[in-house]
């Protein structure tokens, strides 16, 4: 067919349907040879495509594939609506995502190979049809297709890359989870493959923290990261438990500073809504577990007193913890020890802090006033007054004294007594 114009427009409808359908044919006998040469086109313009021999398998057989779906469709008059990815296109977008690369970079191959075609494939038509103008229609049709297909795939193998990434990561949590809990458990576990699976060192020194809210805008995880760069490691162990709350463990070669002065300015970086609780540190793989046992308890007893503070690190209430287990116990043993000072009020609450510093400083009144800021005098007269609500004096088994002090400091108001005359 010949036609005079040179205007595509005026060729007939017919007549460009059936010469596209017969290009579309044409082209179909060498599709190997076009999927090889645009695996070349996107191996020299991208890196990843051989990256290994399956991604380069697979990188050709999504060419291939797709240049014989979308030709066999334009042969045959399917609606590009119709068009779906390929099994091979699928498998090469899990496989880019199980090796990490961006889903730019996947897409890459999508847009460059919209540029093959448009590029190399389409100017073998003028080798097809002889009839320029005839020629000119089917390249404008056949353009017009691959944008649509290409966007249609593309958007199909992205979603197969998410979905698959969703798979592996879900695949890594719980491999996490099962490696936490094993390790909580004290099961037999093989260490190597527990590192992997956790991606931290259970060979050094483990210490373990908890940081909770009740908020449900906290950055938790910045503030584990930030507890982490506090011990030594750029990448702690973190670990969610529910919306608001968060498992952490570091790993170092040598033991951390948890003592208060050590603490200071881990402490200044938390913000008021978030409460840490932080374990001893210890060795191995007990260590893990010890260490988040002790940051449980901690927790606990933050939970029970309402403390206010930062932070909590377990050696600090170790003591409270051990006899507070059975608080009903506790309660009196506190009331037998203390007697009216074991009730709640604001001078019973002065002469209780006043008696537990003096015993702090070994019976020293000067150190006493010193810590608690007051007069000498005012320890004294303070002292005074809680012997004769203790009902006997501060020299009477003191041990026992001391501790029940400990108590009342710790967990303030739910070991002791209301207030006389409130309930």
């Amino acid at each position: 067919m010949s036609t005079s114009a040179g205007d595509p427009a005026n060729v007939p409808p017919d007549a460009l349907v059936l010469e596209l359908r017969r290009t579309a044919a044409e082209l179909l006998r060498d599709v190997s040879s076009y999927a090889d040469d645009m695996f070349a086109y996107l191996l020299e313009r991208i890196p990843e495509a051989g990256a290994d021999d399956e991604i380069r398998g697979l990188t050709l057989g999504s060419c291939s594939s797709n240049l014989e779906a979308a030709l066999s469709m334009i042969r045959h008059g399917i609606d590009v609506s119709a068009a779906t990815a390929p099994v091979t296109a699928l498998e090469h977008a899990r496989a880019m995502a199980a090796r990490g690369y961006s889903v730019d970079v996947m897409l890459r191959f999508y847009r460059l190979g919209h540029a093959y075609f448009s590029e190399r494939m389409l100017s073998k038509v003028t080798d097809v049809v002889e009839d320029p103008t005839l020629a000119l229609g089917v390249v404008a049709s056949l353009q017009r297709y691959a944008f649509p297909y290409a966007d249609r795939i593309s958007s199909e193998v992205a979603a197969e890359y998410g979905a698959e990434l969703d798979r592996i990561q879900n695949r890594a949590r719980a491999a996490r989870t099962d490696a936490v809990r094993g390790l909580i458990a004290g099961d037999k576990i093989d260490l190597g493959r527990a590192e992997r699976a956790l991606s931290h060192r259970l060979t050094g020194w483990q210490t373990a923290f908890i940081c909770w809210t009740e908020r449900d805008d906290a950055d938790l995880g910045g503030i584990g990261a930030v507890a982490g760069a506090h011990f030594g490691s750029v990448h702690p162990l973190l670990v969610a438990d529910g919306a608001q709350a968060l498992w952490g463990w570091v790993s170092t070669t040598h033991a951390p500073d948890v003592t208060p002065g050590g603490l200071t300015a881990l402490a200044d970086q938390i913000p008021s809504s978030v409460r840490i609780s932080l374990g001893t540190p210890a060795e191995g793989p007990g260590g893990f577990r010890d260490s988040h046992a002790q940051a449980q308890r901690a927790r606990r007893i933050v939970h029970l007193s309402g403390r206010a503070v930062p932070l909590t690190p377990y050696a600090e209430i170790a003591l409270v913890d051990m006899m507070s287990g059975d608080l009903e116990l506790a309660r009196a043993f506190v009331s037998s020890e203390l007697g009216a000072l074991a009730v709640v009020g604001r001078r019973e609450e002065e002469d209780r802090r006043t008696l537990l510093a003096v015993l702090d400083a070994q019976g020293g009144l000067a150190a006493a006033a010193k810590a608690l800021g007051v007069h000498r005098n005012t320890v004294l007269q303070r002292m005074h007054r809680a012997e004769e609500l203790r009902g006997r004096p501060a020299t009477t088994r003191v041990a026992e004294l001391h501790a029940a002090l400990q108590l009342v400091h710790v967990l303030g108001p739910v070991i002791l007594a209301p207030e006389p005359g409130k309930t």
